[in-house]
């Protein structure tokens, strides 16, 4: 049986990334959680520049989003249509 993953960050978790902060403040929009052995866990997150990305979600991957800068934030989120830009 496969342990389970150390997931990073949940759906509506609101983050930045420390070396591009003209992405702007982003908010996860969709957890995709493989659960077959070896499969992945990925996160897409909507960010205030328009532009939906998906990262790897998994702590204990070393392409977890986190080690590539991703941070949750708890600061003011503006305006919440400009994350969803998506009607």
């Amino acid at each position: 049986m496969q342990p389970s993953k150390r997931l990073f960050l949940r759906l509506g978790d609101r983050v930045l990334h420390l070396r591009y902060e003209h992405w702007g403040q982003g908010i996860v929009v969709e957890e995709l959680t493989s659960t077959l052995e070896g499969g992945t866990a990925l996160v897409r997150i909507d960010f205030e520049d328009g532009q939906r990305r998906t990262f790897h979600n998994d702590l204990d991957h070393e392409l977890c989003c986190y080690y590539f800068g991703i941070r949750k934030s708890s600061g003011p989120s503006g305006n919440p249509k400009r994350f969803l830009g998506r009607t």
